[in-house]
């Protein structure tokens, strides 16, 4: 670092830059690394933290959770309560303490990761009371959306009070996401008054596939405004965005592979898994498809939610597949566990390496709108 300052320094008392622009090009080179050389001759433990060399595969896609490990003390704490309060007490009191704890922690002292459990905590309570008292009461109407309608409902209103009185983006994340699960029931309860039946997916699948599918490309698509509006990932846009493509990326992997698993079958009327259950190439193979495609959208938009999404489904496949090819039932899983393993560490050590290999491949003009390529 103090090789480099010199540097600078001394090229602005030359007149080749400005001391101005040397005061701002010291920190931008630092940090990607250029002109540090102290971490390759010292890296004992008594060297500052500040000399550390970044690491190249480091990137801010995660929200910032924990400024330390008093934040991990704090949020220890309140799951302990929270969970001794719904012991004894129940919903009564569990909601009052969210409701303090969030005034102390969140408002005014600003702590990232008891936010984020407080919210979960949140939507936890507000799911219980409602199934609670919503759920069993309207299980045997007409519709049997009615009774998700109604689980629902509570949530924008509570989750929109929540964030616009403590800002947390897992808050307004979850109140999008919300407002889509809600649509969905309406469409379905329409649809299900319309057709005289009492549950839509059963009767149509393929429609109704077809509909959650559409669903969860509007929320990826809501997902996709906020983290295109902070490519740098800078602001809580890019928080927002975060925990919205933790909840689309499951959403659209499943989504997609029943709507296909159907149309491979036909509008029957029935659901199609039994090639699954023996371990059919075809659908073995329609799910390695599928998330291969999530893969790359995740090396596209970097995002590894679109990764991790798909792991269980592809050790499914994979196993499909072994067990097609006589493999020994008591080697599958472990077979199965490798070959996912070396995928993840595969894709997760290069990832910068295949984003680069993948983004390149596209336009200038959509390559400028992503997240810069390290």
């Amino acid at each position: 670092m103090s090789d480099l300052k010199t540097a600078l320094e001394g090229a602005a008392g030359e007149g080749i830059i400005s001391s101005d622009q040397a005061s701002r090009l010291l920190p931008y080179l630092a940090e990607r690394n250029i002109g540090v050389k102290a971490a390759a001759v010292r890296n004992d433990l008594s060297q500052p933290r500040e000399d550390d060399v970044a690491n190249p595969l480091e990137d801010s896609e995660a929200p910032r959770f924990i400024r330390g490990f008093h934040d991990v003390l704090i949020t220890i704490g309140i799951i302990v309560l929270l969970s001794g309060l719904w012991g004894l007490a129940g919903y009564y009191a569990t909601l009052p303490a969210i409701i303090i704890l969030a005034e102390i922690l969140v408002r005014r002292q600003r702590l990232a990761l008891p936010a984020v459990v407080l919210t979960i905590a949140l939507i936890h309570w507000t799911f219980s009371v409602t199934v609670m008292y919503f759920g069993m009461q309207n299980a045997g109407s007409p519709s049997l959306m009615t009774s998700w309608i109604m689980i629902a409902l509570p949530f924008p209103p509570l989750l929109a009070l929540y964030y616009w009185r403590y800002r947390v983006p897992l808050s307004l994340a979850m109140l999008l996401f919300s407002l889509f699960a809600l649509l969905l029931a309406g469409v379905f309860y329409l649809i299900g008054l319309a057709a005289g039946v009492s549950n839509v997916v059963l009767n149509y699948p393929l429609p109704s596939f077809g509909i959650m599918f559409a669903a969860a490309l509007g929320a990826f698509a809501v997902a996709m405004r906020f983290d295109l509006s902070d490519p740098g990932r800078r602001t809580r846009r890019s928080d927002v965005a975060f925990w919205l493509h933790l909840a689309t990326a499951p959403a659209l992997l499943y989504t997609a592979i029943l709507l296909v698993f159907q149309l491979e079958a036909g509008n029957s009327g029935t659901f199609f898994f039994a090639g699954m259950e023996h371990g059919g190439y075809v659908q073995a193979l329609t799910i390695v498809a599928i998330v291969v495609v999530m893969m790359l959208i995740g090396l596209i938009i970097d995002r590894r939610a679109f990764v991790t999404a798909g792991l269980m489904s592809l050790g499914v496949a994979i196993g499909a597949i072994l067990r097609q090819n006589n493999a020994g039932l008591d080697k599958v899983s472990f077979i199965v566990l490798m070959i996912v393993g070396l995928i993840v560490l595969v894709i997760g050590v290069g990832w910068p390496h295949l984003r680069r290999a993948v983004v390149r491949l596209l336009p200038a003009s959509v390559q400028g709108k992503l997240p810069a390529l390290r």
